[in-house]
């Protein structure tokens, strides 16, 4: 593979333009050096410009992948994973831009990993007790109860599994098969939580503080609920029917070549 690159922090975008500069500048403030994949799909506020802009600044750190038009939260991570292939990073991190997630934490979750034994770290909102700010009880409520049950049909034991602040090691994303992947919402994070645990591979969950954006517009909607109370069934039933043995590096092909624009 030659020279492996060590950490990057995949950021899928739509319409943050209040967000992304802030959260890009915080997150090469940290102690512990990450580069920023930023994935835009076709945001119409000037989101990538003002990535492009920044990249003027942090020249070989800060790269972004753009997408014609809205195609989801899954499809733009499996772009950035499969970019990241081919460039070689070790760690490869789920982030939302909104400040959701602390970047702070990226710091914890790479120790998990790296310095733990683990191949998957998981931000994790609930595993001790409920750690969500500014969400109303309803959502609260929403969220808890869909990993209670995700965890009662699948079996994991996972407390956050619809969680989105993650870190993986590459052989996991590499081993898992991400072509096979079929959800683009929070399906998509079950999809492969529940992937990662069939696989065989290890995961960990560290409590992290999850604040609800304060700006910019949700993405969440009852179509990606709907997809994930419809999804989960369907990852229970495949599963009794798929063979779950990682692929190789050697084994893995991207779906299509990925180009960065600059």
């Amino acid at each position: 593979m030659g020279i492996f690159k060590e950490n990057l922090v995949v950021i899928p975008t739509y319409n943050e333009i209040e967000n992304i500069e802030a959260i890009i500048r915080k997150v090469f403030s940290l102690s512990l050096p990450f580069d920023i994949l930023v994935v835009d799909d076709g945001s119409p506020d000037g989101t990538a410009l003002k990535v492009k802009e920044l990249q003027q600044e942090y020249s070989g750190q800060l790269h972004l992948l753009e997408r014609k038009g809205k195609q989801g939260l899954g499809t733009a991570y499996i772009h950035g994973f499969q970019w990241a292939f081919g460039e070689g990073y070790r760690y490869l991190f789920e982030m939302d831009a909104d400040f959701s997630h602390n970047p702070d934490d990226l710091v914890r979750l790479y120790t998990a990993c790296a310095k733990e034994g683990n191949d998957v770290a998981i931000g994790s909102r609930y595993i001790k007790g409920v750690n969500v700010v500014n969400w109303p009880m309803g959502r609260v409520l929403m969220s808890y109860f869909a990993g209670v049950y995700v965890r009662f049909i699948t079996g994991m034991e996972i407390m956050d599994p619809t969680a989105g602040f993650i870190c993986y090691k590459r052989e996991v994303l590499q081993g898992i098969g991400l072509n096979d992947i079929r959800f683009v919402g929070y399906a998509f994070q079950i999809e492969m939580k529940f992937n990662t645990w069939k696989y065989g591979y290890k995961i960990t969950e560290v409590p992290i503080i999850f604040t609800d954006r304060t700006k910019g517009v949700s993405k969440m909607s009852t179509k990606i609920f709907k997809e994930a109370v419809l999804g989960v069934l369907y990852l229970k039933i495949r599963s009794f029917f798929k063979t779950y043995i990682p692929q190789t590096e050697a084994e893995v092909v991207p779906e299509a070549p990925v180009t960065e624009m600059v």
